[in-house]
């Protein structure tokens, strides 16, 4: 317990002295020995903090060049919610069922926001990435990169960029999640190819209610793949 305890006094210094510095992501860290003197803690006691906010994204260590201020980002968000995906494989799939379920309640949030800022444009980089998913489709072959920018892109403008990151996290973890499970594609995959084209259209329209039809259209596939392989487990 005293280890946990000194672990973990180590680790509030550091951030403590990140925020006291006003240190921003990329931004270099102070020695080892500079940090050990200042934060009046051991070189052990350091390193396996280091190794808890690495963890975190919080630091990042490169080796031959020192430690840094991490990106911040919520990778360690992403990997403990595969881990949980993981531990649902061979029964109800829940967590999978529930990051879905929130990436669709965010995208449905969004809808007045982007509507405002569509309203009356042309976007024809988001055409072009409904046009290769659409290709990709045809050919019977998975589209995550066109599917990955075209969500990145149309969710651009949104204000509360906290959102904007839980939103792509929640993609990439349904995304690695479907074939780590090794769930089946859905077989209505072009519908979901066509709701992105009428999301774009509805947003170009500023119609809030038909985006968000185009949002729970989008999603039905994946719904109907997930409902019955949870079917299938559970009998």
């Amino acid at each position: 317990m005293a280890r946990i305890r000194t672990e973990g006094t180590a680790v509030r210094r550091i951030q403590d002295l990140i925020l006291e510095e006003g240190l921003r992501p990329g931004d270099p860290m102070p020695t080892e020995s500079a940090l050990c003197e200042r934060l009046e803690i051991s070189r052990s006691s350091l390193r396996e903090a280091m190794r808890t906010l690495a963890s975190l994204d919080i630091v990042e260590v490169r080796h031959g060049h020192g430690t840094f201020v991490g990106a911040l980002s919520l990778a360690p968000l992403v990997d403990g919610l595969l881990f949980r995906a993981r531990l649902d494989d061979g029964n109800d799939l829940r967590a999978l069922r529930e990051v879905v379920e929130l990436r669709i309640a965010l995208d449905l949030s969004v809808a007045q926001e982007l509507v405002e800022h569509y309203r009356g444009t042309q976007n024809p980089e988001l055409e072009e990435h409904v046009e290769e998913m659409r290709r990709l489709a045809d050919l019977g072959e998975p589209f995550p990169e066109a599917d990955a920018a075209f969500h990145a892109r149309l969710l651009a403008p949104v204000s509360n960029g906290l959102l904007v990151q839980l939103a792509q996290a929640f993609w990439e973890i349904h995304t690695s999640a479907v074939p780590m499970l090794g769930l089946p594609p859905a077989r209505d995959i072009l519908e979901t190819v066509e709701a992105h084209r009428a999301m774009v259209a509805a947003v170009e329209a500023g119609d809030a209610d038909a985006y968000r039809q185009a949002v729970r259209v989008h999603y039905g596939p994946l719904s109907r793949v997930l409902a019955a392989a949870s079917a299938q487990a559970q009998g």
